[in-house]
């Protein structure tokens, strides 16, 4: 069995425990630092970019040498290498993750909107204080769809093509953009070069997702809506490759996502994603969560005949 396929099924038994040690939140820190650094130094819009650039290309090649490095440090025993190689792996991957805050939005949406909304909170950058039940649920289920490419295929995508230190870089791009790649006054200098990066290291995963999540659902849900809201909607973003995820799965499921929120007190409006075809309901919640773990399975039977 392959160091992957064990992170995998490693991934789906225990996920991501809050109180396990995680490169992910060293990576938080990391950047967190970082930015206090670029805003002390850079007063201008200029060298603000400039920092982000710069804040990118630290990071990618931190992410890279260090794990491209570790795994050489251990090299000399190949039981040993492999054990930080899964880890490795594992670390890149959140679909059980994202299926137990899904999850958990969903359980405390019983209890009411408020519960709701908090839990909500959690996983999304909108403001949930004026979501009423159905914007909870497409706030989720939308969040599972883009992180399906971000956290689960993504990676695999990486792990596959250029291994661990591959696939940890695409990790720490993603977590730059979902701290620094804002489009609002405090972010548009510093998060330029985070948020074009992590455009260009998705854009294959983002549509590699949406394929993956039409194949897979064959026999199961919507596929011709699927492909029809797909072709139709998959520029609906001004990010260049997350339609794609959530437009497939608006499809299969027949509701609309997408539209206008507001962010930081802020009325943002965004082109709708999909059809009314049906009303939304909790159960899409977990049918999205389905419709992840269909695509993560569909990518690992590809990785099994190609390789």
């Amino acid at each position: 069995m392959s160091n992957l396929i064990i992170a995998v099924i490693l991934d789906f038994l225990i996920g991501d425990p809050y109180s396990f040690p995680h490169p992910v939140k060293l990576m938080g820190r990391i950047i967190a630092l970082e930015e206090n650094l670029a805003r002390r130094l850079a007063k201008t819009p200029k060298e603000l970019k400039l920092a982000g650039l710069l804040i990118v290309c630290l990071n990618v090649f931190l992410a890279f040498g260090l794990a491209l490095l570790l795994l050489k440090l251990v090299g000399f025993n190949i039981y040993l290498r492999n054990i930080v190689e899964i880890y490795l792996n594992y670390s890149c991957l959140a679909a059980r993750s994202l299926h137990y805050e899904a999850s958990m939005v969903a359980r405390e949406l019983d209890k009411g909107l408020v519960e709701g909304r908090k839990r909500l909170s959690y996983i999304v950058g909108r403001d949930t204080s004026y979501l009423d039940e159905e914007g909870i649920i497409k706030a989720t289920v939308e969040t599972v769809s883009e992180n399906t490419s971000d956290g689960v295929i993504g990676p695999l995508f990486y792990l596959v093509i250029l291994g661990a230190p591959g696939a940890l870089a695409y990790k720490f791009v993603n977590t730059m953009d979902s701290m620094l790649g804002y489009q609002n006054e405090k972010y548009q200098h510093l998060g330029y070069f985070p948020a074009k990066v992590d455009d260009i290291f998705n854009l294959i995963p983002a549509r590699l997702t949406a394929l993956l999540m039409l194949i897979s659902s064959i026999g199961r849900f919507d596929i011709n809506n699927g492909w029809k809201i797909l072709i139709r909607d998959r520029r609906n973003h001004k990010s260049p490759n997350s339609a794609y995820p959530e437009s497939a799965t608006a499809g299969l499921l027949g509701i609309q996502l997408g539209g206008g929120n507001y962010y930081h007190g802020i009325y943002v409006d965004k082109p709708y994603i999909g059809d009314k075809l049906n009303k939304v309901d909790k159960k899409h919640i977990k049918d999205s969560i389905e419709i992840m773990y269909r695509a993560e399975i569909a990518f690992l039977i590809l990785y099994f005949l190609l390789f």
